[in-house]
């Protein structure tokens, strides 16, 4: 079978879904992933570099991969001995899965000819970003609606649902940003929280550090940092609780800045994290009420929000929903990725 390589020019089509048990698979296809040398690589074998950087494979993969020229210098196939240099160009060309999200539909709630809103699901990212590039609320509607080009005015977390606004030019995403950045438009959060929420509105002001290697924010305060300068951004929010049943709490969040995770770290901050966020509850101090204890955190708020898929798939051989098994692949014969 002759491979054909993927690269972002390449669109996403309605055929590269299965749905499958409630999820929203991408069909594994063949991709190039390229990136640069960065100053920290430099005089590193390519085998050290992966193993190293991209923990999410063994190194008898990257082994293997050097060899058979599936990682490629410059558009050449080097050896194993091979020392990186500053800004050369790293081909990686693997067999890609797509982490599953829900199979729910995307709502197209009003179209006109230079904005589109939608009501984004949870568990899929806005646009392409760490290992989704089809399975995001942008590929999906290019693929099932022939809506192209997007582009995004604000966002939301892949795990939060909402709202979302996209221009279809250019021009007026920037007249749209321009008015977000000026304050004149009102965002709100619905949030399930841990723990009674205190009554009357809340607010936090708290500086926020975000950690792109983590994929985490945290909380600055003057006592944390004993009196070292705040690396963080200044953040603020606004919380108002709605209703409470003594165990978790319903508020409304309204951002006053747009920090990455802003109102999730604050209401960690706080003691009382989102019911079922499985990135801050856990660092949380919350005392949890009693009959939250060991739980699960996706099993605290079961009853509103369905959690994030697993993101392993057997194979069923009896699927008439094929796709290409490829022999150096860590993933195959699954749909989604291992880990």
């Amino acid at each position: 079978m002759e491979i054909v390589w993927q690269t972002p020019a390449n669109p996403p089509e309605a055929r590269d879904y299965i749905i499958r048990d409630g999820k929203r698979f991408v069909r594994p296809y063949y991709f190039e992933f390229v990136s640069y040398v960065k100053n920290r690589w430099v005089g590193k074998t390519v085998v050290d570099l992966f193993a190293e950087e991209f923990t999410g494979r063994p190194r008898e993969y990257y082994v293997g991969a050097v060899k058979s020229g599936r990682i490629q210098v410059d558009g050449q196939v080097v050896s194993l001995s091979y020392r990186v240099r500053s800004s050369q160009k790293i081909s990686h060309f693997l067999h890609r899965h797509e982490p599953p999200v829900l199979a729910g539909s995307i709502s197209i709630l009003q179209k006109e000819p230079e904005v589109v809103t939608i009501c984004k699901p949870a568990s899929m990212p806005v646009h392409s970003c760490g290992q989704y590039r089809k399975n995001t609320v942008v590929g999906i509607l290019q693929a099932e609606h022939g809506l192209t080009p997007l582009f995004p005015v604000h966002r939301l977390d892949r795990l939060v649902s909402g709202l979302l606004i996209f221009a279809r030019n250019p021009s007026k995403a920037d007249q749209l940003r321009q008015q977000i950045e000026a304050g004149l438009l009102h965002k709100e959060y619905i949030a399930k929280v841990l723990g009674v929420f205190p009554e009357g509105e809340q607010v936090v002001n708290a500086n926020i550090d975000y950690n792109a290697r983590e994929g985490r924010s945290s909380v600055e305060t003057a006592d944390k940092c004993n009196g070292k300068h705040l690396k963080g951004k200044t953040a603020c929010t606004k919380f108002t609780r709605i209703s409470t049943n003594g165990i978790h709490s319903i508020v409304l969040c309204e951002p006053v800045t747009g920090r990455t995770h802003q109102i999730r770290v604050h209401l960690q901050h706080i003691g009382h994290p989102i019911a079922n966020d499985e990135l801050y509850l856990h660092h949380s101090e919350v005392i949890a009420p009693r009959s939250t204890k060991r739980m699960h955190p996706e099993s605290a708020a079961m009853d509103t929000y369905q959690p994030s898929p697993v993101l392993e798939s057997s194979y069923d051989v009896n699927s008439n929903e094929e796709f290409s098994i490829d022999p150096m692949c860590t993933n195959c014969p699954n749909l989604g990725p291992k880990g």
